[in-house]
């Protein structure tokens, strides 16, 4: 059940936010709770913060990145990591920000409302094992906070066990 209330202090929330986060990931141990807890961190990362038009996972699979569970209109299913802001940031395994996804180049525009982005690396160990991308309709919508924001989601999210299945997953061809 959802029972999330929020103050008006970013603060907070925040804090609610990722205790409420954490408390997800507890939820379960087995494969379908891996679907499970993604789909729920999706909808309730969407839920918070604002001006999201899409919100969800790629999990690595040797040089490409399979679509997840998410929240938006439909995306890409494959993305490779030579492509697009998703492979940047998979094969850098840093936080890209684009304030203006026209001014990336190579960016896959999988939906037209989208206007920035930020896609932050999921790790364990050292491995890469999937990408956490947001999508704004608003240009320079990704700044700092934000980065700061969804980086400390992905730090709980890899900590996790979600992120040791996914790093299996990864393993199978």
């Amino acid at each position: 059940m959802f029972s999330l209330y929020l103050t008006g202090d970013k603060e907070i929330d925040d804090k609610a936010v990722f205790e409420y986060l954490s408390l997800l990931l507890e939820s379960g141990k087995d494969s379908l709770d891996v679907i499970s807890s993604l789909s729920n961190i999706s909808a309730l990362l969407k839920w918070y913060v604002p001006e999201i038009n899409w919100l969800g996972f790629y999990i690595a699979r040797g040089e490409e990145l399979v679509l997840g569970p998410f929240q938006g209109e439909p995306a890409c299913s494959l993305i490779p990591f030579s492509k697009g802001v998703c492979g940047k940031c998979a094969r850098e395994c840093k936080t890209v920000v684009v304030k203006d996804v026209e001014s990336f180049p190579g960016h896959i525009a999988c939906s037209s409302s989208s206007k920035s982005e930020i896609v932050v690396p999921l790790i364990k160990d050292g491995r890469l094992f999937g990408v956490l991308d947001v999508d704004s309709p608003v240009k320079g919508r990704f700044g700092e906070e934000e980065r700061v924001f969804f980086e400390k989601a992905a730090t709980l999210i890899s900590s996790s066990f979600v992120a040791e299945y996914l790093k299996e997953l990864g393993k199978r061809e």
